[in-house]
Formats: structure tokens, sequence, C-alpha cells
């Protein structure tokens, strides 16, 4: 069940219905604990259904990974009023942000691309197109929005949007991936989301 970063994935009827069921598995058993069977009786195919759709394990948890990513995109997306302030616009965005960076989830996300990132570059290359860029050209679109009715100054809006993001994971994102006992209460969101707004409006703020 070897796999190269260019297999492609194949899809066809029970290909959203595969999907789902792996999303099931992983988010509740993680990576390492997601077993194929599990898998398969969740989604209700054969594992030679499921294997003829994804014939290894890393290609489906990415499938998986990158359609949650534009799922909570979307889902953000659909709460973000334009006409708001700014300030409670980048909130809503930088909480939903850190709620996935510093889930379960996410940060197996994470590992797995450094971990798999020698051998399988491609599977890296894929989620950071469908996750971390999706995301960054999401708040793009907003801060350009923003610019435009006069709200922000922006002459760099890819660097700010990329500025915003990296300021939602201060101090946290190190604290997690590095198994401190200390992370990551909700005083530290808050302080964290508290000073990235902060210091994204002291600079861009019109």
């Amino acid at each position: 069940m070897g796999a190269t970063a260019q297999q492609e994935i194949r899809k066809g009827r029970k290909f959203d219905q595969v999907l789902e069921g792996a999303r099931t598995i992983f988010l509740r058993d993680g990576f390492e604990g997601a077993s194929v069977d599990d898998i398969a009786r969740e989604a209700g195919v054969s594992k030679a259904t499921l294997y003829s759709y994804f014939p290894d394990k890393r290609l489906l948890f990415m499938e998986v990974a990158k359609a949650e990513c534009r799922r909570q995109a979307d889902e953000a997306e659909e709460l973000i009023n334009d006409s708001a302030p700014v300030e409670q616009v980048l909130r809503l965005a930088a909480e939903r942000i850190m709620e996935f960076v510093l889930s379960d989830f996410g940060q197996r996300v994470f590992r797995i691309c450094v971990a798999e990132s020698d051998r399988f570059p491609g599977l890296g290359h894929e989620f950071y197109h469908s996750g971390p860029e999706l995301i960054r050209n999401r708040v793009a679109e907003y801060l350009e929005k923003a610019v435009r009715r006069g709200a922000l100054q922006i002459t760099d809006i890819p660097l700010a949007a990329e500025q915003f993001l990296q300021l939602c994971k201060a101090d946290l994102h190190e604290r997690m991936i590095f198994g401190m006992a200390d992370c990551c209460s909700a005083v530290d969101r808050k302080r964290v989301i508290d000073g990235a707004i902060s210091m994204f409006m002291a600079r861009y703020g019109a």
C-alpha cells in the first residue's frame, strides 16, 4: 500500500461517502489510530472500494485535511459581514484560524506534512495550496475590500494577510508543537488574538 506523491486519486460515486467516513474516524482517532477497517465501516463501503479511491492512508488523510480547510474557510466566510468594523471581522477570523491550528486534527496535519516532506513532498505541496494558501487568499480578499472602502491602508495585501495569519499563531503554535503542558488556555488564546489585532491595526489601520 505504498504511495508516491504523484498518485492520482480516483473519484467515483462513493468518493464523498468515503471522505466523510474518513473525516469522522480521523477526527476521532487521529492518523495513527485510524484503521482502514474502521474507515470503511464508517463510510459504508468495502475495503476494496476504499483502496480503489485511496491506495494509501496518507493520501486519504491529506484529502480529508484539504476538505476540512475548505469547509472551515467557507463557514468563516459566511459569518463575515463586510460592513462590520474591521476589528470585529479580524477577531472572528483569528478565532477560527486558531481553533483549527491548535486542534488535534490541525496539529496532526502539520506533523504529517513535516514528517513526510522528504519522501512525499507532493503531499505537503498539495495541502499547502488547499490549506494555508486558501486561508491566506480568503483573508486577502477581505483585506482588499476593507482597503477599497477606506477602513485599512495596505500596499502589499498578500503580505499583510500572511502577517495576520502568523500573528494569530504567535507563541501558541510552537508551545503546542513541542508539547508544552501549559498550552493553551482561553486566557492564552485571547491574549494572542488581542495582540494580533492590536498590532495589525496599529500598522494598517486607516
